[in-house]
């Protein structure tokens, strides 16, 4: 009996030895591929064979075409919010809205206090200093006819550069608000000139209103006849900026009639949080179809170049960086990183990391191990 049950137990191993010998060799036959300096090779009986397909990359003319959101503003140094220099009451308005105006051309008056101690500093510092003039011409007549004194002459000469100094700093306090100072009058009211040449986009003027020097503009002017648009480029995508063609501007109101710009400045600080760029675009605007704080989208065109095409389906994303499968010999891959340029219809734009004599996997590189 013992025999018996020691010959069932050997027969027993050999039956699962032989059951797990041929279990190995079925699981080795239904390998699908291997793995060897980081190719990858499949297998003689792999199914994938026939999910696999590779095509050539191919150099075309590529045009770069990027389209992002711009902002319409108008030009700084055509654009001004004019508000009263002095505390006081709007006494005359000159301007309505939407009138074109020109460089020192009256908008408004402004009765002021404060502006009536100026020119009251005007005329007495006028008045000191046309003293001190004659006080001075008086004393060199004296000294040049022998009966002088030396020092009261040189104190004549110091109180006229004292008083000359304080004349023209009053005139040139009157300049800055445009006032000519031949013509000033006594009491006379402020007038307040427009800085600049363009039209009145906003007018807050109210006849009889009290306003104080540090109230909001009570009117805006701008020069429209050119405008910036603020579009925002992506970090990576400022090397195409260098080359650029022409720049298109889409309105949303005038689909099949795009504007041309051109870039006028590049700013040199990315933003941290978008990682992108802000591009100014002064573009054309004698029709007014552009307003200040308008949405456009903005087209940059660069000018054709060769680049490797391959398909779209080829390009497989990793977690850092995106990759593809290249052929490496009969029905061997290898895994290759790949840098981007964009999309081109069904295919996309390979900057760096392949060759031009490369075959990538164009269909079934998902089947593929990605983590080599």
């Amino acid at each position: 009996m013992a025999k018996t049950l020691k010959l069932a137990g050997i027969l027993g191993v050999s039956v699962l030895l032989s059951f797990c010998s041929d279990k190995k060799e079925q699981s080795t036959d239904s390998a699908q591929f291997t793995i060897e300096n980081h190719v990858v090779t499949l297998t003689e009986n792999s199914n994938l064979k026939d999910r696999i397909k590779t095509s050539k990359v191919s150099e075309e003319d590529f045009t770069f075409d990027l389209v992002t959101a711009g902002v319409v503003k108008a030009i700084p140094n055509h654009y001004a919010e004019i508000a009263s220099p002095f505390s006081g009451r709007i006494v005359k308005s000159f301007v309505k809205l939407g009138q074109k105006v020109s460089e020192n051309t009256p908008l408004f008056e402004v009765s002021s206090p404060d502006y009536f101690e100026a020119q009251k500093g005007y005329f007495d510092s006028k008045q000191e200093f046309k003293q001190a003039a004659l006080n001075l011409k008086r004393q060199e007549d004296l000294l040049n006819n022998g009966v002088g004194v030396r020092q009261e002459f040189e104190e004549s000469q110091t109180e006229y550069s004292i008083a000359k100094a304080a004349y023209d700093n009053a005139v040139a306090a009157l300049k800055i608000y445009s006032v000519d100072a031949k013509s000033l009058v006594l009491g006379q009211a402020l007038t307040v000139r427009s800085p600049i040449a363009g039209e009145v986009l906003e007018n807050n003027l109210v006849i009889g209103q009290f306003i104080s020097d540090e109230a909001e503009p009570v009117i805006k002017i701008a020069s429209l006849g050119k405008i910036w648009i603020v579009g925002k480029i992506k970090e990576k995508d400022i090397q195409h900026l260098e080359k650029l063609n022409k720049v298109q501007v889409e309105l949303a109101a005038y689909p099949d009639a795009p504007l041309t710009g051109t870039i006028y400045h590049i700013n040199e600080i990315v933003d941290e949080e978008t990682r992108s760029i802000d591009v100014l675009i002064e573009v054309d605007n004698e029709k007014r179809i552009l307003k200040p704080g308008m949405y456009v989208n903005v087209r940059f065109i660069d000018q054709p170049q060769q680049v490797i095409l391959i398909p779209s389906r080829a390009v497989l994303q990793g977690e850092d960086s995106s990759f593809v499968f290249v052929k490496a010999g009969d029905h061997k891959y290898k895994k290759k990183s790949v840098v981007i340029g964009g999309v081109s219809g069904e295919k996309t734009v390979i900057l760096s990391g392949l060759d031009r004599n490369d075959e990538v996997v164009s269909e079934g590189g998902i089947y593929l191990p990605q983590g080599l």
